[in-house]
C-alpha cells in the first residue's frame, strides 16, 4: 500500500517542527523522524485504529500529535497531523467533512 501525505497535514508537520525546535535544538528534526515513523506503519497497520469523523486516527507514540487518515483507492490518505492539546473543537474544525469533493 502506498502513502500519500496531503498538503494540509505537510504543513502540519513543518508547524510542528518550528515548535519543537524553538524548544531544543534538534528537537524538530526528532519530531519529524518520529512522526514520519508513525506514519510508516501506516503501511502495515493503515485501517485499525479508532475512527472519528470518518478518519481512522493514529496517536503518535512520543509527541501529543494525531494523525488523521483515511483509506481511499487502495491507498492511505494522510488529511491531517494535529496536536492532541488544542481545543477539541478546533480538531473537529481542522477535519474537513468526509465526502467525494475531499477525496483528492
Amino acid at each position: 500500500m502506498r502513502i500519500r501525505i496531503l498538503s494540509a497535514a505537510s504543513l502540519d508537520l513543518l508547524k510542528g517542527k518550528r515548535f519543537y525546535e524553538l524548544q531544543s535544538e534538534g528537537l524538530g528534526d526528532y519530531f519529524i523522524d518520529s512522526l514520519s515513523s508513525d506514519i510508516d506503519s501506516l503501511i502495515l497497520y493503515g485501517g485499525v485504529h479508532r475512527v472519528y469523523r470518518g478518519y481512522h486516527c493514529l496517536l503518535s507514540g512520543r509527541f501529543p500529535y494525531a494523525v488523521y487518515y483515511r483509506i481511499e483507492e487502495g491507498e492511505v490518505r494522510v488529511y491531517r497531523v494535529l496536536d492532541c492539546r488544542q481545543n477539541p473543537s478546533k480538531t473537529t474544525r481542522s477535519l474537513p467533512e468526509p465526502g467525494p469533493e475531499n477525496l483528492s
